[in-house]
This record gives C-alpha cells, structure tokens and sequence, in this order.
C-alpha cells in the first residue's frame, strides 16, 4: 500500500528542491521531518509540507503513524516558467525566468521495505 501527496505550482526552482529531496529519499518519515526541521532554509517549507500531507494521507486511509513510513519516492518536477523582463545596459531589455516546481511523495510502510 502506498500514500501520495502532491504540492503543485510552488515557487522554488527545482533545482534548489532537488538537493533537499535527494536527502529524505529513502528515510524514515519521522527522520526526514527532524532532518528538515533543523535545516535553516525556507526551501525546507514546501518539501516538509508534502511529507506532512503524505502522512496523513497514511493515518487516515491506512491507519499508520509517521514512525511506521518511509519515503519511498519523492520527486520534485519542473513546473510552468514566469518570464519577465528588467531594464539592461545601454537600454536593452534583459529576460528573466521564474520557476516553479511540482513535488510529488510517494510514502509506504516499513514492512514493505526490501533494503
């Protein structure tokens, strides 16, 4: 059995979720939500977030507490770009992109484990 939680449109490049993500996969819940509470970015927020919905997805369909899960799969996709533009030099126009992220986790028991 499997839990999912998705956080969508949300406003961090992935490329500065990807790092954070690549460190819970594969933990215990309750160790990823203390490893992401003791780091001081607000990155950490969304990730955390999706964890916390994923687990209790679990408690409420499954019936199981954080200490029993372990993320699976977490994956943080790249969303939409906003592009906008901001005065250059000798009075061109310079592009910019806005990313945004898709973060998807994917939870299932311990006993299920194969490692």
């Amino acid at each position: 059995m499997q839990f999912n939680a998705k956080a969508r449109y949300v406003r961090f490049s992935p490329y500065k979720l990807r790092p954070l993500a690549d460190v819970v996969r594969g933990k215990n819940v309750s160790f990823a939500l203390h490893w992401l509470a003791t780091h001081a970015v607000k990155r950490i927020v969304p990730v955390q977030k999706a964890i916390e919905s994923a687990a209790a997805n679990a408690k409420q369909q499954g019936n199981l507490d954080k200490g029993k899960l372990y993320v699976d799969e977490i994956r943080v996709d790249e969303g939409p770009a906003y592009r906008y533009y901001k005065p250059g030099a000798m009075g061109r126009s310079n592009p910019y992109k806005r990313r945004f992220s898709h973060i998807s986790v994917i939870l299932k028991p311990l006993a299920e484990n194969k490692d």
